[in-house]
């Protein structure tokens, strides 16, 4: 299961798709599968990496790694999970977007505008 994860490019190292097996983040035919688990043409597949969450059917079977358009045709996504991640999509793009905090000491400027919130002139 975690060589053709990897060689499908779902995640980008074979660590980080056994570490997600182990996680209970992969599904085969709804069951969890575990890293060493067989993977079978026509298996449904449930997989959820940082990109999101996606539901494919296993077209091929490779163990290595190759170069993206090939490793497309490892697998097709249902109707289903596409509508559901360009959802997603839509929603993230429609909330606000803020700012992070920003790392290490405060700036000049920051302390300025901390000091007017909190009462300070």
């Amino acid at each position: 299961m975690d060589k053709w994860l990897f060689a499908a490019r779902f995640f980008k190292t074979r660590s980080l798709s056994a570490k997600a097996c182990e996680l209970g983040r992969i599904e085969s035919n709804g069951q969890l599968a575990k890293a060493s688990r067989e993977v079978h043409i026509g298996d449904l597949l449930q997989v959820k990496n940082p990109s999101g969450a996606f539901q494919v059917e296993v077209l091929g079977l490779s163990e290595m790694r190759g170069p993206a358009p090939i490793a497309r045709t490892l697998y097709r996504e249902t109707e289903a999970s596409q509508q559901l991640r360009l959802q997603l999509a839509e929603e993230r793009k429609a909330m606000p977007h803020f700012e992070g905090s920003r790392e290490g000491k405060p700036s000049k400027r920051d302390r300025r505008q901390l000091g007017k919130l909190r009462g300070r002139t």
